[in-house]
């Protein structure tokens, strides 16, 4: 383990049956908290903006809005953010999906995203992927290039990076840590 996993690890707190019973919910809040460990996170995520060479920062609603702004601005890029439907004014691109219990949409400004851009998609967790290849399929419809994804943690037994690897379409998904 690097010590940019342990320091992110140790900040990182389980609480068991949160929202419900049986889960075993990652709050990032004490991560948030502690400025040492979100400098790192943002250095990091920062990094793999860099790396992938990636034009602009997505962030999905609503921890990766807090995680992918200050990515942005560490890495000099624009950040967009993909927002619950219904939440944005003017002129939007909606790309529907399926949750476990349901359904839901994503959307974004239409005007935001074109050919020239590369994006690094950026969220603190990938579980089922859902929400991932929504905002994936989202960039393409828009007529951007999808640089990568960049989350602080996945779920792997979750099966989200089977899920994503196909809307990838050879764009590296990385996560700092695995859980």
């Amino acid at each position: 383990m690097t010590d940019i996993e342990e320091l992110l690890r140790s900040r990182i707190r389980d609480v068991e049956d949160y929202p419900e019973q049986g889960v075993m919910f990652k709050d990032i809040t004490p991560l948030l908290a502690d400025p040492a460990a979100f400098t790192a996170l943002t250095d990091a995520l920062a990094e793999i903006a860099e790396r992938t060479g990636a034009t602009k920062i997505v962030g999905l609603e609503a921890r990766g809005f807090i995680l992918g702004a200050p990515v942005a601005v560490r890495a000099g890029l624009g950040f967009i953010p993909v927002r619950k439907a219904g939440k944005l004014p003017g002129a939007t691109l909606r790309q529907a999906y399926e949750l476990e219990y349901g359904s839901a949409e994503i959307e974004v400004h239409a005007e935001d995203l074109g050919a020239d851009d590369r994006i690094l998609i950026v969220d603190d967790v990938l579980a089922t992927g859902g929400t991932a290849e929504a905002a994936i399929q989202l960039i393409h419809r828009a007529g951007a290039e999808v640089a990568g994804v960049a989350v602080l943690m996945e779920l792997g037994f979750l099966g989200g990076r089977g899920r994503l690897e196909p809307a990838l379409r050879g764009a590296p998904l990385e996560a700092l840590l695995q859980v």
